[in-house]
């Protein structure tokens, strides 16, 4: 596989694939749930801190096993062939396709914002799905640089709109933004750590194209940079938005930064920061795409999914149009909330798995070939906190549970037949191969890891 992405673009595709519908939405579902802005800029804040903990372990993990996948290849190969196929399923429904369905209807609740309408069919989200769908089957060069631009221009207009609310805001606004109810609901605020995990999910992109990296040695410092970045930024957002007006006018609204937009300067801020937000929530439709359907092309290599969907080409083309025509069948039949617990459930759990595998394979080599700053006590904490808030999200709403349980219940019948039909045609999976020993595989480019039996 050629060695395409530097360690900018690594870490370009993950602030792309963070800054999304989540960044702009969550924070008025949290202040409908916890009263007030104090908690949910809390919630933010503690939400970096996760998310930057599972970006150190995860760049461990990949340092060690550079494999393109995410967590389909790591648990795969640190855990079992059946691990990481139940990973994989996860992704390829609530991973990918639900923050695609999520982002798309984001796109037009936003739009409609920008134009001062009622909420209509989510058109504009699902156009923007299909285009950036046949652009990144059409060339994986183009999607990379275009990318690398949009990212750029895309830090650049938040700072601004940053700058425009702290200018246009009141001197109150900061104390408004940290405002404290009277009564703390900590099962409201687990909960709210769910949804703004989501928003921080995209941490581990750099991990689903770690194998196309020219360095993958410095995967840790691509995911650790871009985490913190975006961490800085959400806050700061978050502040300006939350501060901009009453409480009562941004709880549950979808369209939050609108709202406060609208608040701070009218309607041409409004309208501003709604192309702000359609432009980012197009960048993350994007890099969503790119990432997606690589886990399910090594999936079909290794005989886990229907041959078709392997990646003969530069792009995974099928698996492409599958990642797309699962989100646009959940945006047409889902509601934004709905979405987001579910694919916040799912996901803690997955990445919480990943962790765990991380500090298996620690316990069983030593340090220098798993190096993690903060062992043990980092991973244990990045897996008490995701499982934590996952629970308390199944404790509030039930449901979740029985949707994530009927996205899962499918996998283990495929994962049998795929398996069968595998071996009966061509013998072992790859999948089911030991974890290799990177030392042995040359002194020069601890990087080149080269699995035995792969091929594209």
């Amino acid at each position: 596989m050629t060695r395409r992405l530097g360690a900018w673009s690594a870490g370009a595709l993950v602030v792309a694939s963070m800054v999304g519908s989540g960044a702009f939405t969550v924070s008025g579902v949290a202040l409908a749930e916890l009263g007030e802005p104090g908690p949910v800029l809390l919630a933010w804040a503690v939400g970096g801190a996760i998310a930057t903990a599972g970006a150190l372990c995860y760049g461990a993990l990949g340092q060690r096993l550079p494999l393109s996948g995410g967590e389909y290849a790591l648990l795969s190969r640190a855990v079992s062939p059946l691990a990481g196929f139940l990973a994989g399923w996860v992704s390829l429904i609530a991973g990918f396709s639900a923050p695609l369905a999520l982002a798309a209807l984001g796109l037009q609740a936003y739009f409609d914002a920008a134009l001062g309408r009622a909420a209509g069919r989510p058109w504009l989200g699902a156009l923007a799905i299909g285009v950036c769908a046949l652009a990144h089957a059409a060339s994986t060069r183009f999607g990379v640089g275009a990318q690398n631009a949009a990212v750029a221009l895309k830090l650049a207009g938040i700072a601004a709109f940053i700058a425009v609310g702290v200018a246009a805001g009141e001197g109150g606004s900061l104390s408004q933004a940290l405002r404290w109810p009277a009564r703390f609901d900590a099962g409201a605020f687990a909960l709210s750590i769910v949804w703004v995990s989501f928003a921080y999910s995209g941490w581990n992109a750099a991990s689903y194209v770690a194998s196309e990296l020219r360095e993958p040695a410095r995967l840790s410092r691509s995911l650790v940079g871009a985490t913190a970045l975006v961490t800085l930024a959400y806050l700061a957002l978050n502040a300006v938005i939350l501060g901009a007006a009453p409480p009562a006018a941004l709880a549950g609204r979808a369209e939050i930064g609108a709202v406060a937009a609208e608040a701070l300067g009218g309607a041409p801020l409004r309208q501003a920061l709604s192309a702000l937000v359609g432009f980012a929530l197009l960048t993350s439709i994007s890099s969503l795409l790119m990432a997606g359907p690589r886990v399910y092309a090594q999936m079909a290599d290794d005989g886990l999914l229907p041959r078709f969907l392997r990646s003969r080409a530069a792009a995974p083309r099928a698996a492409i149009a599958l990642q797309a025509l699962l989100a646009l069948g959940l945006s047409a039949a889902s509601d934004f909330a709905e979405l987001l617990g579910y694919a916040g459930f799912l996901l803690s759990l997955s990445s919480a798995a990943t962790v765990l595998a991380l500090m298996r394979l620690r316990a069983r080599e030593d340090a220098r070939r798993v190096p993690l700053p903060g062992w043990p006590w980092l991973p244990a904490a990045f897996v008490a906190a995701t499982s934590a808030s996952a629970l308390a999200l199944v404790w509030r709403e039930p449901f979740v549970l029985a949707l994530g349980a009927a996205t899962l219940a499918p996998a283990l019948p495929v994962y049998y037949l795929m398996t069968r039909t595998r071996a009966r045609g061509r013998g072992r999976l790859r999948t089911a191969q030991p974890v290799p020993d990177r030392d042995a595989l040359g002194r020069a480019d601890e990087g080149r890891l080269r699995v035995r039996g792969r091929s594209r």
